[in-house]
């Protein structure tokens, strides 16, 4: 009997827990727990406790962490009553918090994205890739002695300490879908590498300019994955023939900077699309991609790709304003990766278990849900699971849906002070191949 009541909750879930439990299963909270061997039998903070309460402390409305804890901690005990009370105080929550290993964190990670790609399935397919967007941002952190001296000022003179999180998202969904954590100063390109295991072979790496590298498109193509990423005017790319910019619409070119021919290693074929400035938009934007067939990724769709990225910055959106995360609360460095490890799951599963339960079958492009108003129905199930009234949760998120409507005036209203204007990437330098650099793209070749 409880096996049935507890398939029919998972088939359709009613309450914010039932709706976390299709993502968060036991087998998942097996891994995290296998991730981590060791550990004392029944303490008062086992994973389970402190994670939920750290995901509810994420999603909680409060000015202060007391507030939230004290919020989330009820909402935990009201609606696991058969379970034994974790501990009643915040310092004994970041006490077990600090003794907890990131492995167990990293675990509970890796297995909501299997439970996301075992939900979403053929969904997370658009046209023959699945299109995930990259890019990064600093998470400011408070001016504690500790996080001064390990994190160095990143950006202007004198800054707070940051962190850096470099993030993948689904394009075709907006999903939060993996992300690597570092100080300030991190390498966004190093962190993509990294990721690039979290990703299925039709992955299609999209990114901006700054990811732009020999090293990083050598390795999305051993890795059997694809790219599609935007060149600057600092990137030399070499065609068999000679080419004009000012007529160029798509063909193949060869990425062969100077120190990769240096050190003996091959070019990329790649193919390079130029998508024409259209509407508001002032500058051409041009693409390299390794798909060299039309026919597999036509000139359109990687336009429509590289145009979901925005995607990633609602994502980033989502996380620090929505989520006030835009500053950690945490004063040490082992305490910060952990906030900021468990938010972003929250993060991922505020908006998988939205998604799943309002977006059509099949259905691309724009959101489904609205974060904001996902965020406040969690807020009134935390709060009143908390207070004994809880309920009605499936019913209110029915409401959380985004409105349709097309970006008709511009982004930003007015030029704020002191920021440096944005000046867009340039078109990339063509060249010839000479005859020396002929020769050797034959016997690279004939080698291959």
């Amino acid at each position: 009997m409880k096996r049935s009541k507890r398939l029919q909750r998972l088939q359709r879930p009613e309450s914010l827990l039932d709706h976390i439990r299709q993502f968060l299963t036991p087998r998942v909270w097996k891994q995290a727990r296998q991730a981590a061997p060791g550990r004392r039998q029944h303490p008062r903070w086992d994973l389970q406790p402190l994670v939920l309460i750290l995901l509810a402390m994420t999603w909680a409305a409060g000015d202060s962490q007391p507030e939230r804890f004290a919020m989330a901690r009820g909402f935990y005990v009201a609606s696991r009553s058969a379970r034994r009370r974790p501990g009643r105080t915040l310092q004994g929550l970041q006490k077990a918090l600090a003794r907890l290993p990131m492995r167990p964190l990293r675990a509970l990670a890796a297995g909501v994205r299997h439970e996301i790609r075992r939900r979403y399935a053929e969904r997370l397919t658009v046209d023959g890739f699945e299109p995930m967007g990259c890019d990064g941002s600093r998470i400011e952190c408070p001016r504690a002695a500790e996080l001064e001296r390990r994190l160095r000022p990143a950006g202007k003179d004198d800054s707070a300490p940051t962190l850096w999180v470099t993030a993948m998202v689904h394009l075709g969904t907006g999903l939060l879908w993996s992300w690597q954590l570092g100080p300030g100063t991190a390498d966004e390109r190093a962190h993509l590498r990294r990721l690039l295991g979290t990703l299925a072979p039709a992955a299609l790496v999209v990114a901006d300019a700054a990811f732009m590298g020999y090293e990083l498109a050598s390795a999305i193509v051993a890795g059997g994955r694809s790219f599609l990423l935007r060149v600057s005017s600092k990137t030399y790319l070499y065609t068999a023939e000679g080419a004009e910019l000012s007529s160029w619409s798509e063909g193949p070119v060869y990425y062969w900077p100077v120190k990769v021919r240096e050190a003996g290693r091959p070019p990329l074929a790649c193919r390079l699309i130029r998508v024409a400035a259209r509407g508001r938009a002032k500058h051409d934007v041009w693409l390299l991609t390794d798909v060299l067939d039309p026919r597999r990724l036509s000139a359109a769709t990687a336009a429509t790709f590289y145009r979901w990225r925005w995607k990633n910055e609602g994502m980033f959106r989502t996380y620090k304003r929505t989520l006030s995360k835009f500053k950690l609360w945490s004063r040490t460095v082992r305490l910060a990766r952990r906030e900021a490890e468990v938010s972003l799951l929250a993060t991922q599963l505020l908006l998988a278990h939205a998604d799943l339960a309002l977006r059509p079958a099949g259905s691309q492009g724009r959101p489904a849900i609205s974060p904001r108003k996902v965020l406040v129905a969690i807020r009134r199930e935390l709060s009143g699971v908390a207070k004994g009234a809880g309920g009605d949760y499936r019913r209110r998120l029915e409401g959380c849906r985004a409105e349709s409507r097309d970006q008709k005036s511009a982004k930003a209203s007015r030029e704020w002070p002191r920021r440096q204007p944005h000046k867009p990437p340039g078109p990339p330098v063509l060249q010839p191949l000479t005859e020396e650099l002929k020769a050797m793209l034959r016997e690279h070749l004939y080698a291959a």
